[in-house]
């Protein structure tokens, strides 16, 4: 395969230092792509109150649901792209790609019209109260015409991971980052846009990452073009990608799917916990982030060794992978624990004491177990990457299974409350790990790794 200038090879050299360097762009790069959620938190936050605060919260929980979609399917091909690469398959690798275009684009397309017939019935789903519902009705409609530009951010991010280029799409969110901060400022506080200018503000720095990385791509990075002789459908083809991107988009949709149903469990506490909550998922999501990412970069690195047969390699990297995990997710766990309060108020116009003991007690409770998580991150990226989808999906659900049963089970009662649904969600998490390690295991011992 013709060799270019962007790549990395993830199958030679030191393990861990080519994880990590690897790693380091993606985790910026999804660190930048919260920016967009937490500005449109802050600045509404401040400036527009807690009902504004609360639809936004709800809103964003509903987003990452249909992202997911869209960077599940992503995310499968990606794994099919690495494999290729790995294997030096240029002709597997040009047409999956031209396959996985059409077909994820195609999905994009029929998600964004469906979501917008669905809106009311959707809001009523999640239990919106009534002082809120106008506002994230306001928000959503706005928000949702930006799928389009997730799709192409996505899919070629993912396209240039897969040939070991993680530093690119992190310049490309970098710039939309910073530009949707200010947008954001300007459309609420300047132009008293109110949540739809925050809305505008984050579709429009999306649209200038997605269709700048697509035409960096084309332009930049000849060997990635698709020549005509590739550009056919091939029903082999199709079918893996199909096969590949469509598990990991199950497992991503039911990974979010089971947090949006608790978010309409948290809904029924009414605007007080839906407030800390929307706060509280924030912190929690930007504090796990890495760990998420580096769960996804490792993937990409057993794809392509797996594509090179490179079984010692991917033992070697999945020890170091789990210990560097658990090391940094136990580190932030206590950062978050001791700075929990602070961390809520910089959400907040004013101390509102109650949204803050109940965004303490969520982040006291679930911010202790985040090396649960972590290691479940870097199981569904090992899966993922040795051609075992499936398992992933099946550890997804087991996880999200647990945390939305225990928590409707639970929450209703009195003697329990809303802190049950804080306590299911690390119970999830230690129950998949165990799960996945033991199948982890059994594969070791049928040297299959």
């Amino acid at each position: 395969m013709k060799r270019m200038t962007t790549e990395r090879n993830l199958t030679e050299g030191n393990i861990l230092k080519t994880m990590l360097i690897f790693a380091v762009p993606m985790i910026l790069g999804n660190l930048l792509q919260q920016v967009y959620n937490i500005a449109d938190t802050m600045v509404v936050g401040r400036f527009l109150g807690a009902k504004a605060l609360a639809a936004v919260g709800s809103a964003y929980t509903l987003m990452t649901f249909l992202n997911s979609v869209i960077i599940g399917l992503c995310m499968g091909s990606g794994a099919v792209f690495s494999i290729a690469f790995g294997a030096k398959n240029e002709k597997e690798l040009k047409e999956s790609m031209w396959s996985a275009f059409w077909f994820i684009g195609v999905v994009t397309v029929v998600l964004n019209v469906i979501v917008f017939i669905w809106t009311d019935p959707i809001l009523t789903l999640l239990q919106i109260p009534e002082d809120v519902y106008p506002l994230m009705y306001d928000y959503i409609r706005v928000i949702f015409a930006g799928i389009i530009f997730i799709y192409l951010y996505n899919y070629f991010a993912c396209l240039l991971r897969s040939v070991g280029n993680s530093v690119v799409p992190l310049w490309f969110l970098a710039v939309s980052s910073v530009m949707n901060v200010f947008l954001d400022i300007w459309f609420v506080a300047g132009l008293d846009r109110g949540v739809a200018g925050a809305a505008e503000a984050s579709v429009i720095s999306q649209a200038v990452s997605g269709v700048g990385i697509a035409a960096y791509t084309l332009w930049r990075v000849p060997a990635l073009r698709i020549s005509r002789e590739y550009m056919r459908l091939r029903k082999d083809t199709l079918d893996r990608v199909m096969r590949y991107s469509v598990i990991t988009c199950a497992q991503q949709s039911v990974m979010n799917f089971g947090i949006l149903m608790i978010q309409g469990l948290v809904n029924s506490f009414g605007t007080v916990i839906m407030a800390a909550f929307a706060v509280a998922v924030k912190i929690d999501t930007l504090a796990y982030m890495p760990a998420q990412e580096f769960g996804n970069a490792f993937s990409l690195f057993i794809s392509q060794n797996y594509g090179g047969k490179k079984k010692e390699r991917i033992r070697r990297g999945t020890s170091l992978a789990v210990g560097v995990s658990v090391i940094f997710c136990i580190f932030i766990s206590v950062i978050v624990w001791i700075f929990a309060a602070p961390l809520i108020r910089i959400f907040l116009d004013s101390p509102d004491q109650e949204i803050i003991r109940a965004g303490v007690t969520y982040l006291h409770i679930e911010g202790a177990f985040y090396w649960g998580i972590g290691c479940l991150f870097l199981l569904y990226g090992l899966y993922r990457g040795i051609e075992r989808p499936v398992m992933s999906l099946v550890l997804t659900i087991l996880s999200l299974g647990t945390r939305v049963v225990l928590a409707y089970l639970l929450a209703p009662r009195p003697q329990f409350g809303v802190n049950a649904i804080w306590w299911a969600i690390p119970i999830g998490w230690i129950l998949a790990d165990t799960v996945g390690f033991l199948y982890y295991r059994k594969m070791r011992k049928q040297k299959i790794i």
